[in-house]
Order: structure tokens, then sequence, then C-alpha cells
């Protein structure tokens, strides 16, 4: 089995930082790409952004390019999102997936084979 695992979600201010983690299991991590989707309440599920298994090929979703940053540290079987500039449209449920269907496409949650329970992105006040 594969376990993902989210953490780092909190409430912050508009214009404040989180960082997300996320903390998958496996012998293979390296082989999986990752990546990050939301929901808000009433709304379906949007891929924020997305990497490859060796991080060396990024995507994001028009409405957080510069202010987001996804990563990952294969060594600790670890990915990232870096939110900077907050505003309270970010406010979401964020979803953490891995995949290995080839070619990637990161934007489809069906091109995802795993997921984390999600971590809750609260901007407000």
């Amino acid at each position: 089995q594969v376990r993902m695992v989210e953490s780092g979600g909190g409430l912050v201010q508009p214009g404040g930082s989180l960082r997300l983690s996320c903390a998958a299991s496996g012998r293979t991590f390296s082989s999986y790409y990752m990546g990050w989707f939301r929901q808000a309440p009433g709304k379906e599920r949007e891929f924020v952004a997305g990497i490859s298994g060796s991080g060396g090929s990024t995507y994001y979703t028009p409405s957080v390019k510069g202010r987001f940053t996804i990563s990952r540290d294969n060594a600790k079987n670890t990915a990232n999102l870096q939110m900077n500039s907050l505003t309270p449209e970010d406010t979401a449920v964020y979803y953490c997936a891995g995949g290995m269907s080839r070619p990637y496409t990161p934007g489809s949650p069906s091109a995802y084979d795993y997921w984390g329970q999600g971590t809750q992105v609260t901007v407000s006040s």
C-alpha cells in the first residue's frame, strides 16, 4: 500500500504564508509524480500544482502561479507546497496525491492513484 499524509494547514491572514507537506510511504516514491489539489465547500476539486518524479518539471494552475511553489525531496519521501501571498480564495481542503500513469497529466484527478486525507487551509481576517 501507499499512504500519503498531509500536514501544515491552518488559519492564516490574507497575505500570509503556509507550507504544506506530504509524507509518503512506499518503496518507490521517486517513481511517482505528485500533485496538490484543493476543494472548497460546494465546489469541485481543483488542481493546484504538480511535479514530476524527478522534480524536473512542475505545473501550476494559473491562479497560483507566482505565489505557490511545489517541491519534493525524494530522499525523505516528501512533497511540499509553499504558499505565499494567500487570499481568502485559497481557502480549501488541500489534498496530496501521487500517481504513476504515463504520460503524466498533472491536472486530472484520474491520473492519481493515491490520495492523502486532506489538510484544511483557511485564509481569513
